[in-house]
């Protein structure tokens, strides 16, 4: 009777780990999308559009491993470039909404990459990006206008250093593979504006912000619809 009980659990176990796998297949994408930007700084309204969109099957997610986002300055040396390589976000494109373009974008200041240690270290330093302090940066756009086919204005809010100020992006959206888009924008900021005065007679004070990226449309795939695709 014990031998018997025992088997009994061991297969219990494995039909318990067995559906967990099977979950994890199920849900290619993480359950909640607007998980990173749920700390209070975007409006509930803004996160409720992006969450609505996302279930109409009109929200693109960034893609970080096909994707770059950088900066790039003069300086007395040298033109400095600059990629971090830990970012999350997304974008929504439905024409027939009213938060067609609506895009939020995090990135953590302490994934920044440059050439050398030493420029690398001093942009994370106290005098520019201050990491420890900073740990990302937000974009939360405000408005998208589009100027040609394939062509946009996006406007928004830029926080760095704990500082919030209005940008403008210049964007061009092109379809990618099935599901994907690429969209490129540029901006240019005054690093003085977010506390980054240092060394101004060395560093240029504008910085040009440059961001090329691959977003997959996002699918919230159902157990039944998975299963039905494993058969057929």
């Amino acid at each position: 009777m014990n031998i018997l009980i025992k088997q009994l659990v061991i297969v219990f176990s494995l039909l318990v780990a067995g559906a967990s796998a099977l979950a994890a297949s199920v849900l290619p994408e993480d359950p909640d999308v607007c998980e990173p930007f749920m700390d209070g700084r975007v409006d509930e309204s803004l996160l409720s559009g992006m969450l609505s969109a996302a279930e109409g099957g009109h929200l693109y997610r960034i893609q970080p491993g096909s994707s770059q986002v950088g900066f790039c300055v003069n300086s007395a040396l040298k033109r400095i470039e600059g990629n971090f390589t830990e970012f999350k976000g997304g974008m929504t494109l439905d024409s027939n909404a009213a938060n067609n373009g609506q895009t939020l974008v995090l990135i953590r200041t302490d994934s920044l990459d440059t050439q050398g240690a030493l420029v690398r270290n001093l942009l994370k330093s106290e005098s520019f990006f201050d990491v420890e302090k900073y740990p990302d940066v937000l974009f939360v756009s405000n408005s998208f206008a589009w100027t040609g086919e394939k062509t946009a204005i996006m406007k928004g809010d830029l926080t760095l250093r704990g500082i919030t100020r209005p940008i403008t992006f210049d964007v061009t959206l092109t379809p990618a593979k099935t599901g994907m888009i690429t969209v490129k924008a540029t901006a240019t900021i005054n690093r003085a504006e977010f506390g980054m005065d240092k060394l101004d007679s060395v560093v240029n004070g504008e910085v040009q912000l440059c961001l090329s990226v691959e977003a997959r449309k996002f699918e919230r795939i159902s157990a039944a619809k998975k299963v039905g695709n494993d058969k057929s």
